[in-house]
């Protein structure tokens, strides 16, 4: 009866832990991280790359991985913070360390293995012609420069870094990586495309992060919205929210066909009122929604210049 019990124990502490890594691999970011591959997928397609749906899942399959290793290294270190937050569905961690009561190198440990996986399959992906070798440096970048967000020796998110970081990754180098997944050619060029959704997570970005600004600032996490006032971070944010549309004119039948440029004019009300939330509210849900609707636009313009 003691045995039972102990291995009841046991089996019930195992499937708490694969809960936690699965809550703390943040599978909502995982769906966005989706969209925004399928973003740079249909860029390329759009560009004359012939569908490679093979190359799309396994190219999918790896930076999902990767992702969820900076997720998870992500929850190790911010263990301290994401304790003292008050956590919305956008900012403050999956809260899976502190409510499951997980130890944080459950977490690191956990980070780890997704990304040696992630490492074999993209040498793999490599030798067998699926990723060309410009893919994989922009995927071996982008694992390390998401690690360097939270981890040192850089720790860029604790040194007011993070939010450049992260909108250089998840918006621009992460729709690239998908598009050379599907072309198999270097464009430089094709970066510029991707520069607009960059700017919103920059600003996205802002917004979460001022969720937080209290709990980083008492653990010694100088984000940028620990580091400036309220008034110079609205101005910012409206500096990079109105350069992102002008951007877009500036390029329109250069960049972009007419119709992406005109579809994204309609997520410029949904950006307006998240400039008018921001720092003024808790919840960054108004920006998250913005960036989230042109995405979802961009996706569906570049679709419509494919049919």
């Amino acid at each position: 009866m003691i045995y039972k019990t102990t291995l009841s124990a046991k089996l019930y502490r195992f499937f708490v832990l694969v809960y936690g890594i699965f809550k703390m691999s943040r599978p909502a970011q995982l769906l966005a991280i989706f969209l925004v591959y399928l973003y740079g997928s249909i860029v390329a397609w759009a560009h004359d790359a012939a569908v490679n749906s093979n190359a799309f899942a396994f190219g999918l399959l790896v930076v999902l991985l990767i992702s969820a290793s900076i997720h998870l290294a992500n929850e190790y270190a911010d263990s301290e913070t994401d304790a003292l937050t008050r956590r919305t569905p956008f900012s403050g961690g999956s809260g899976a360390l502190q409510d499951l009561d997980l130890p944080p190198r459950a977490a690191l440990i956990s980070a780890w293995l997704a990304l040696l996986i992630g490492i074999i399959l993209t040498v793999l992906g490599f030798t067998s012609g699926i990723f060309s070798l410009t893919a994989v440096m922009v995927l071996f970048a982008g694992a390390f420069m998401g690690w360097m967000y939270s981890l040192r020796p850089l720790a860029l998110a604790w040194r007011g870094w993070g939010e450049l970081d992260n909108a250089l990754l998840g918006g621009v180098a992460l729709p690239f990586y998908a598009y050379l997944v599907q072309s198999g050619e270097l464009d430089p060029w094709v970066i510029l495309i991707f520069i607009p959704f960059g700017m919103l997570v920059f600003v996205n970005l802002l917004a979460t992060t001022w969720a937080d600004r209290d709990a980083d600032e008492a653990v010694g996490k100088f984000t940028l919205a620990t580091r400036w006032k309220p008034a110079r971070l609205r101005w910012v944010y409206l500096a990079v929210a109105v350069s992102t549309f002008i951007y877009l004119g500036i390029f329109n039948m250069h960049l972009y066909p007419q119709v992406v440029t005109l579809a994204s004019l309609l997520a410029l009300p949904v950006l307006l009122w998240g400039f008018s939330a921001y720092t003024r509210q808790h919840s960054p849900f108004p920006t998250v929604a913005a960036m989230a609707i042109f995405l979802l636009i961009q996706i569906a313009a570049w679709g419509a210049v494919i049919l």
